[in-house]
C-alpha cells in the first residue's frame, strides 16, 4: 500500500477545516439572522460601576449624534443624571434620539421626566403605547438596552437606567449584578442599524448623515461578533441558544435573570448534560418580580435529574444575561431565557466568537459562583420492598468545595404567566407528569380561580361588562384595520393603473 504524501495529507486536513469553518459560519448566520463581522475591539463591563461611567463619557464626548434605546429609565438620581447629560449634549448641537418602552416605564418615569427631555432638545419616541386600533399591541415590549455614539462606539448590555444598579451603601443595599459590553469597529454599524430600524417603526427615519455602513468604519481589533436584533416572533435567540446547546462539547455556562425555559430548550440542555457536557445555570435567589422565583424553581427538578447544575446568586439581584460555550462562543445582551424574550420582545444581543472574551466571561462566571448557593436534589431514601416511592424535593446546599463558598417587569411576568399556563395545562389535560415543585403553582392557581368563580357567581356583571368592552374593542379594531388595508390596496391599484397610462374604470352608480 502506497503511503500518502505528508504534504498532501496536511493540505487535505486544512481544506477540511476550512470547509468546516465555512459551514459553521453559514449555520450561525442563518440561525441568528446576523452576519459575522470581524475587526472589532470588545470590552466587557461588569456592573454599573463600569458601565454607567463609560456611557456618560461617550455621551459627553459625542460630536454628531447619540442613539439611546432602553427598556426602562427610572425617574431617580441615576435617571436624571443621564437626562442631564443628554440635554447638555443636545444644547451643544448633538442630535440626541431616545427610545423607551411604554410598559417598562409605566409608573416608573413621570410625564414630567419625558417632557423635560423633550424641552431640552432630546427627540424622544415611545415603543408601543396603548392604541385604540391595537388593543393588545402593548403586549410586545422593547426590551433592548443599547447606546451608540457617532459611529465610533456602541454598548449592548442587560442594564437599564436606575439607582438599583448602583446600590445604596447608606441603606446597605448592594448594587444589582449585571453584564454588558463596549464595542468599537465595523460591527458598530450593525448596532446603529438595529436602532435605525426601530426608530423608523415609530416615526420618520434617521437622516442619511446620521447613518454609517460597515465598510466605512475602521478595523479596531481582532474580535468577530454578530449583532442579533430580535423582533417579535423571529425566535432568533431561541434558535441560537439551542444551537449553542447542540454544539457544546465541554461546557455550557448560562447566567439569567428571569429563567422560565421552554420544553425545547430544556430538552437541549438535558441532552447535553447526559452526554457529559458541564451544563451550569446561574439564577437569582431574590427577584424584583417575586412570582418568578417559584415559577423558575418549578422547572429545576428535570434539569437537576439530567445532571444540569443550578446555582442561585446570594446578592441583591442578578440581572445579567450571558452565555459562554466551550470557552469559544459567548453571548451578552438583553435577552432572557424565557418565551417573552425569545418570541414576544424586541431584543438586542451580541454573539462573540473569540476565545479571549469567552475566557473572560468564564472567569466572571466562576467568581459569581463563589457568591452563590448550589441547588441539589435530596438523596433518595432507601425504601422497603413494596413501599411507595416518595417525592424527591430539592433543597439548598453549599457550593462544591472546588468552587468555594461564602454561604448561603411585564416581560418577565408574562414569561412567568406562560410557565404557569404550561403547568395548569398539564394538570388539566394530564399530558405529562407534574413535578413536585409545581405543587405551589397548582394550589395557588386553584385558590385564585375558586375565589374568582365565587365572586362572579355573586356579582356576574363584574365578568360580563369587561368582556363586552373587550370584545367590542377588538371587533372595532379589526374592522378598522381591515378598512385601512382595503383603502391601501385600492390606492396601490390606482398607482399601478396610472403608471401604465390607463385610466381607472369609472365606478358604476345604481
Amino acid at each position: 500500500m502506497r503511503e500518502q504524501d505528508p504534504e498532501l495529507a496536511l493540505r487535505q486536513q486544512e481544506e477540511l477545516r476550512r470547509r468546516a469553518r465555512v459551514l459553521a459560519d453559514q449555520v450561525f448566520s442563518r440561525t441568528a439572522g446576523a452576519q459575522l463581522v470581524g475587526g472589532n475591539a470588545v470590552r466587557l463591563h461588569r456592573d454599573a460601576a463600569e458601565t454607567y461611567p463609560a456611557w456618560l463619557e461617550a455621551i459627553d464626548g459625542a460630536n454628531r449624534y447619540i442613539h439611546f434605546e432602553n427598556y426602562i429609565l427610572h425617574d431617580d438620581k441615576i435617571g436624571n443624571t443621564f437626562a442631564d447629560a443628554m440635554i447638555l449634549a443636545a444644547r451643544r448641537g448633538v442630535r440626541v434620539r431616545l427610545i423607551y418602552d411604554w410598559m417598562g416605564c409605566l409608573g416608573i418615569a413621570s410625564s414630567r421626566f419625558w417632557n423635560r427631555l423633550r424641552s431640552g432638545g432630546v427627540e424622544v419616541r415611545t415603543y408601543n403605547p396603548p392604541k385604540v386600533t391595537a388593543p393588545l399591541g402593548w403586549l410586545s415590549r422593547d426590551h433592548r438596552k443599547m447606546l451608540a455614539v457617532d459611529g465610533t462606539v456602541a454598548f449592548v448590555t442587560g442594564l437599564c437606567v436606575g439607582d438599583m444598579w448602583v446600590g445604596d451603601p447608606a441603606r446597605k443595599l448592594e448594587p444589582w449584578r449585571d453584564t454588558g459590553l463596549e464595542l468599537r469597529g465595523p460591527a458598530v454599524a450593525d448596532v446603529e442599524e438595529a436602532f435605525a430600524q426601530q426608530w423608523v417603526s415609530l416615526g420618520p427615519p434617521i437622516p442619511a448623515e446620521d447613518r454609517v455602513r460597515i465598510e466605512e468604519l475602521p478595523v479596531m481589533g481582532t474580535v468577530a461578533v454578530r449583532v442579533i436584533d430580535s423582533l417579535p416572533s423571529s425566535a432568533r435567540l431561541l434558535r441560537l441558544d439551542q444551537l449553542f446547546a447542540s454544539l457544546a462539547r465541554k461546557r455550557i455556562w448560562l447566567t439569567d435573570a428571569y429563567y422560565t425555559g421552554t420544553a425545547s430548550h430544556v430538552q437541549a440542555l438535558k441532552a447535553a448534560a447526559r452526554e457529559g457536557v458541564d451544563v451550569r445555570l446561574l439564577l437569582p435567589n431574590t427577584s424584583d418580580i417575586p412570582i418568578l422565583k417559584p415559577v423558575s424553581q418549578a422547572g429545576y427538578v428535570p434539569l437537576l435529574e439530567a445532571g444540569v447544575r443550578i446555582f442561585e446568586w446570594n446578592g441583591t439581584m442578578l440581572h445579567a444575561k450571558t452565555a459562554v460555550v466551550d470557552g469559544r462562543w459567548a453571548r451578552v445582551g438583553s435577552s432572557n431565557l424565557n418565551l417573552a424574550s425569545w418570541l414576544n420582545n424586541c431584543e438586542l444581543d451580541v454573539a462573540i466568537e473569540d476565545e479571549g472574551i469567552a475566557g473572560e466571561l468564564e472567569a466572571h462566571f466562576l467568581e459569581d459562583l463563589a457568591n452563590s448557593t448550589e441547588i441539589v436534589l435530596e438523596p433518595k431514601p432507601a425504601k422497603a420492598a413494596g413501599a411507595k416511592a416518595k417525592p424527591r424535593p430539592f433543597d439548598h446546599r453549599e457550593n462544591a468545595p472546588a468552587l468555594g463558598s461564602r454561604g448561603g417587569r411585564s416581560g418577565p411576568a408574562a414569561a412567568g404567566a406562560l410557565r404557569v399556563g404550561h403547568a395548569l395545562g398539564a394538570a388539566i389535560s394530564s399530558h405529562r407528569v407534574l413535578e413536585d415543585a409545581e405543587t405551589r403553582l397548582m394550589v395557588g392557581a386553584g385558590g385564585i380561580l375558586l375565589a374568582l368563580a365565587l365572586l362572579f357567581w355573586w356579582v356576574p356583571w363584574l365578568l360580563a361588562y369587561p368582556l363586552i368592552v373587550g370584545f367590542g374593542w377588538v371587533a372595532l379594531s379589526l374592522l378598522y384595520g381591515g378598512w385601512k388595508l382595503r383603502q391601501r390596496d385600492r390606492g396601490e391599484q390606482k398607482k399601478v393603473l396610472a403608471s401604465d397610462g390607463k385610466r381607472p374604470p369609472a365606478r358604476e352608480t345604481p
